[in-house]
């Protein structure tokens, strides 16, 4: 078996996902009831030796961001579990709450726990109804065992409105509130001026599940799995030209070819059966082709040898039969409707990428297109508009791959 079975729960596991012996069986009661008798340096301290990075997309260390948060001057603070899982392509947050929902739900008290916040928020994606009354009954049965309530971790769940932009955590933050759902001018970030201008950490749920499971066994076994840059799993949506598509769990530094091809994984190429690239990381990620796939492994630092990296995890596949144009310009669609409209590079920006691809193709305005989409990484408040472009650049970039 290629695929490594940590987050999610193994397949011969039979307790209901959200009952009192699933975290017996899973080992999050052995989690919290360890953490609870350490101190929050310590439970810091641990984090950082285990070398996980935050699974949302951006790779920071989480132990670093625990830290900030728990030095911050302020008297509140709050933790808040990301899951409004928005990114094209993107479906494994969902998976993880659905079949093992405890995992990320104790990873947020045990967050709680380190950084001294009394209140949580579960920010789920509003189409996510059934997942959402999964967490409610998981939280139900934490609560049974005394970590959830008034005298511990008050945990309150929070339905997005169905905007892609709420899942960046600063408008996140602002629809908790109550506000319109636009991203805050960084810094400064929520570490230190979050919800109502308290400290607060936002991790996303996969990040979570991997804390919950460092603390059910420790630093070294952990870092037994994945590569010594990565440590841990990864969690990957597969879709597209694949004859498996779904959710797998691969360690760090697993050959990416080997996701896509491998039988018990992907099981390879459907339609014509000839590969033309990937999109990895979703709307916002880095057309792959053939040859870099096969020349890289599922870690930073060799993706990054190409400008790409993993993003929210998401692998969309396209035979040789896909015009990539096409793609691109569905995608220009996608951010120009998904934008708040807050900036101006992002609003205008976004909508002038829709309008060159449409009027004279792909490669009739390259410098036009590649200035343009300088002005929005440069100038716009947040990832939507910095990343909008990227898809389009990795083609560009690339002149001598015909992909497109």
């Amino acid at each position: 078996m290629r695929e490594v079975r940590r987050l999610l729960p193994p397949l011969d596991i039979i307790s209901a996902p959200t009952s009192m012996q699933r975290l017996k069986d899973r080992g999050f009661s052995r989690a919290m009831e360890r953490v609870l008798g350490m101190d929050p340096r310590d439970i810091i301290a641990e984090v950082k030796a285990s070398g996980i990075k935050g699974r949302g997309g951006a790779a920071f260390p989480t132990g670093f961001k625990w830290e900030s948060v728990y030095e911050a001057p302020g008297g509140n603070r709050y933790v808040v579990m990301n899951a409004d899982e928005s990114e094209l392509g993107t479906f494994k947050d969902r998976a993880l709450l659905e079949y093992d929902p405890l995992g990320p739900l104790v990873g947020m008290l045990i967050a709680a726990h380190a950084v001294g916040a009394k209140k949580a928020y579960c920010y789920i994606r509003g189409e996510y109804r059934p997942i959402e009354r999964q967490m409610v009954n998981a939280l139900q049965t934490l609560a049974d065992c005394g970590w959830v309530g008034p005298h511990a971790v008050e945990v309150e769940v929070r339905r997005g409105a169905g905007a892609y932009i709420a899942g960046e955590e600063t408008a996140l933050l602002n629809s908790i509130e109550g506000k319109r759902a636009e991203p805050r001018v960084k810094p400064p970030f929520p570490t230190s001026k979050g919800l109502w201008g308290d400290p607060t950490l936002i991790q996303n749920v996969e990040t979570l599940a991997n804390v919950t499971l460092l603390f059910a066994h420790d630093v070294e076994w952990f870092r037994q799995c994945g590569s010594p840059q990565t440590p841990g799993t990864k969690l990957v949506s597969l879709s597209g030209h694949v004859k498996n598509p779904g959710v797998y769990e691969v360690p760090f530094g697993f050959p990416m070819a080997d996701i896509i091809a491998d039988p018990e994984l992907g099981g390879g190429i459907t339609g014509s059966g000839r590969l033309r690239a990937i999109l990895l990381g979703g709307a916002a990620g880095t057309f792959l082709s053939p040859d870099q796939i096969s020349a890289t492994v599922l870690d930073y630092g060799s993706l990054g040898t190409f400008d790409a990296s993993i993003g929210s995890g998401a692998i969309m596949v396209f035979d040789d039969s896909v015009d990539l144009s096409w793609v691109l310009r569905k995608l220009a669609h996608f951010f120009a409707d998904e934008s708040c409209g807050q900036c101006v590079p992002c609003r205008i920006g976004t909508r002038r990428i829709v309008e060159m691809l449409a009027q004279g193709g792909l490669y009739s305005r390259v410098q036009d297109l590649r200035d343009l989409a300088q002005a929005m990484r440069d100038a716009s408040i947040c990832g939507l508009g910095q990343t909008a472009p990227t898809a389009l650049l990795s083609i560009l970039d690339r002149p001598n791959w015909q992909g497109a």
